[in-house]
């Protein structure tokens, strides 16, 4: 009988030993359980911080992308191409009495530069010099560099025609000499003096004109 309420006793000190372990498990896990929770909510904010942060990155991206794509890139400066030489015509007028310089496109429609010697001189017997010849060709090639001309192709002309004299003034040689010194190229020069062909009967009669 000693036996049997021995082993009651134990068992109901098990009992007791395990309602109690029980308990202190209960206590236990509610503690941890209040205790992580800040925790957890803090670690939650912050999953949700990143979260955010991520989604709003990918968005950033795509307005840089955006602005890199309108923003025009800086290319790379590109070497200056060589402009060509602009030519024109000179035609030169020389006479006994006037040299004129009329600079003109290569179609001849249009005028670029004109000058003549009674521009330059102020007596009217030195317009047909060398001199004034001289000053307006200079005139002409201060014109041209101004408007880009660099080369020119010379044309002189003689009075001509059944009553004029076949050859070109004292003045053509001087201009085209004055020309080539300012530094404008000087590519082909013709005599376009007009050469009569059984036209009018020149004037003076049968024997010449008499002196």
């Amino acid at each position: 009988m000693q036996k049997v309420a021995e082993k009651k006793k134990e068992e109901e000190e098990k009992e007791v030993k395990k309602v109690a372990t029980k308990k202190e498990e209960a206590k236990t896990s509610k503690s941890e359980e209040e205790k992580p929770k800040p925790k957890k909510e803090k670690s939650e904010e912050k999953t949700q911080e990143e979260a955010k942060s991520k989604k709003e990155e990918p968005k950033k991206t795509e307005e840089e992308s955006s602005t890199d794509e309108e923003t025009p890139k800086k290319e790379e400066p590109k070497t200056p191409k060589k402009k060509k030489d602009l030519w024109g015509i000179l035609h030169i007028y020389a006479s006994k009495n006037n040299t004129i310089l009329h600079v003109t496109d290569p179609t001849g429609a249009e005028t670029i530069s004109l000058c003549s010697g009674g521009q330059v001189v102020k007596s009217q017997r030195e317009e047909s010099s060398p001199y004034a010849a001289m000053q307006a060709a200079i005139r002409v090639a201060d014109e041209l560099k101004d408007k880009g001309v660099m080369g020119l192709h010379i044309q002189v002309r003689g009075p001509g025609g059944h009553s004029g004299s076949k050859y070109p003034g004292k003045g053509a040689q001087a201009a085209i000499r004055a020309i080539s010194r300012t530094g404008v190229k000087i590519g082909r020069i013709t005599d376009v003096t007009p050469i009569p062909h059984g036209g009018c009967r020149p004037k003076g009669g049968k024997r010449g004109r008499r002196v």
